[in-house]
């Protein structure tokens, strides 16, 4: 099964139509609380990788994951998209509709910088 996945470009072009977005963050929460994607429509939660990849080893489902919807998409991001395409292929296997934001947050920063701080 192929991966789902989105380009900070699309994503940002969806966050400009008004779409309301779930993005899953699956960094430390240091890192999540340092910096994340945020906007008025994107409802952004926080689970650490950790947690979900404790689905897969010991089936074990923690409260936090009950808590995302599993019929509406669920963007899933981390630092470069490795531990998002991991914890997103598990929460496939639950029927969670996921999409890998690309080069995760790494790779959000560039684009944004690109956008607003162009080279002259």
């Amino acid at each position: 099964m192929t991966m789902n996945k989105i380009s900070p470009e699309a994503l940002y072009t969806r966050m400009n139509n008004q779409e309301n977005i779930m993005l899953l963050d699956v960094r430390a929460e240091e890192k999540y609380n340092d910096f994340h994607i945020s906007g008025f429509n994107i409802e952004s939660i926080n689970i650490n990788k950790t947690e979900i990849l404790k689905l897969e080893d010991q089936k074990l489902r923690d409260e936090t994951i009950y808590s995302l919807p599993k019929n509406q998409e669920i963007i899933v991001t981390c630092t470069t998209g490795n531990s998002a395409t991991k914890c997103a292929n598990i929460l496939s296997q639950y029927d969670y509709k996921v999409t890998v934001l690309e080069g995760g947050i790494t790779s959000w920063k560039k684009y944004i910088n690109s956008k607003y701080h162009p080279k002259e």
